[in-house]
Parts: C-alpha cells; structure tokens; sequence
C-alpha cells in the first residue's frame, strides 16, 4: 500500500472519530467518512462523505463541516505528527447514491421478472416468438 493510500486511511480514521466524539456542532447530522484521496505530494486531501437527509440536511451538513475545518485540520496535525498536514477539502460520495440507486434498479427487475413468470398464461393467445 502507497503512502499516500496509508495516509488517506488513517485520515479518515481519525475524521470519524473527531467528528464522532469531539466536534459538537448541531449542523452535522449522521454522516460518514467513506473515502480519503490524498494527492502524491501530501499537500491536499479531499474527504468524500455520505450523510442522511434530504438535499437541505446535506447542505447543512456540508456549511458546518467547513464551520469545523480549522479545528479538524488542526487535531489531525497532533494525531498525525506531518511536518505539514494537507489541505482538507469536503465532497459529497456521489458513488454511493449511485450505487443505491442501481441495486434499487436491480429489485425492481427482478420483482418485475417475478411478476411475469407468475403471471397465468392464456392458452388461446400465441406466443410472440411463435411468428419467428
């Protein structure tokens, strides 16, 4: 595993539990960490994130985690001893919505597909690929 992989991990370990059990701002709703890209000079890491809610809640949730930078940003430099502690910067994972949205997809086709198979033939109707 890269360096910068290895730091990212530990980023966002330690974010997690910041926000969990240090940072006391109402804003924040339930959220959670899913990933942390750290570029190859260290310098920047964008932390993606998922949280419950509706586009207001998020929006909420993004304006009091740039509320709460500086002091993240801060106590990750005494947990992470860097001589310097990469910029910080909040995205929403889209992948994950994505990735509800096609398994919600996939249920669906195979409700349909269950539907079908169920359903009762009618002997006095011929089959569509009777004409082929």
């Amino acid at each position: 595993m890269s360096r910068t992989a290895r730091l990212g991990e530990q980023i966002r370990q330690d974010l997690g539990e910041l926000l969990a059990r240090e940072v006391r701002d109402p804003g924040i709703g339930f959220l959670t960490i899913t990933r942390v890209r750290v570029t190859d000079d260290l310098m920047q890491a964008r932390v993606f994130y998922t949280t419950i809610g509706d586009q207001a809640a998020a929006q909420k949730t993004a304006r009091a985690l740039e509320r709460a930078l500086p002091f993240l940003r801060r106590a990750l430099g005494e947990r992470l001893r860097l001589r310097r502690v990469p910029e910080l910067t909040f995205a929403v994972d889209e992948a994950v919505g994505h990735q509800a949205r096609v398994e919600e997809l996939l249920e669906q086709i195979k409700r349909d597909e269950a539907a079908h198979a169920a359903a009762p033939v009618d002997p006095t109707r011929p089959d569509d690929d009777s004409n082929a």
